[in-house]
Parts: C-alpha cells; structure tokens; sequence
C-alpha cells in the first residue's frame, strides 16, 4: 500500500513534464505529487515528508538552488535525495547545481533514467517492487 511505497515529489513548471513523470513513476510504484511552483511544492513539503524531489532548476517563480535550500529547511533528509532536471546547459547551471552536490538528468531524458536515479536515492528500506 501507500504506506511502502517511496514518495516523490516532482516540482517543474512544464504540466507536461509534470505529468508524464507523475505516470511514470506512478506505473513504476512510487507515490508521487507534483507543483508546477516553487512556493507550491514547499507547502506541499511542509504537510507532507518525501524520499526523494525531483527538482527543476529553472521554475516560474523560484530558482531551484533557492527551491532547494527552503525544502533542505523543511526536509533536511532531501539534501542527499534530489534530483535536478534541466534543460538549461548554461555554466551557471552547473555551478548551481554542483554547490547543491546533487545529481542531474539533463532533459530531455529517458524515463527509465529518471525512475533509476529515484530508486537509486530512495531510502532502500523498502523495496520498491514488494
């Protein structure tokens, strides 16, 4: 049931992203939500805990460095279970990221990538194929 399954969080502004991670990760048996804001995924965060967020470094309303610090504040644990997807290639990109010390999937990706990269993280007390 829910109570096993990992829990992801997936934050991008793309609703076509949103979605198609959403079903994927769903298909593959994770619990998944997804915001298409910043400010919206850290309530979400504030209600709710997660194993693993996958993080778009460029939202609407918010950076995903800031994104990542304020659910750092709410979630400490997601310091080493985030995910960056991007499509910006730029240098700052990557310096971004590399001071999050996070791994990054470059979009556009495969699925299997991304639903390896969630398992990878996830706390593997639980197996995510029971």
């Amino acid at each position: 049931g829910q109570g096993t399954a990992t829990r992801v969080l997936i934050i991008d502004d793309e609703p076509a992203i949103c979605k198609a991670l959403s079903i994927a990760l769903s298909r593959a048996g994770f619990y998944v939500k997804t915001s298409l804001t910043g400010d919206g995924g850290i309530r979400i965060l504030k209600k709710e805990a997660f194993d693993v967020l996958v993080l778009d470094l460029r939202v609407q309303d918010m950076r995903g460095d800031v994104i990542f610090e304020l659910a750092k504040a709410e979630r400490p644990e997601l310091a080493t279970r985030t995910l960056f997807v991007t499509g910006d290639i730029s240098e700052r990109a990557d310096k971004i990221i590399d001071a999050c010390r996070c791994p990054l999937l470059r979009k556009p990706f495969e699925l299997r990538d991304l639903i390896h990269f969630v398992n990878s993280m996830a706390p593997q007390s639980h197996d995510a194929s029971a």
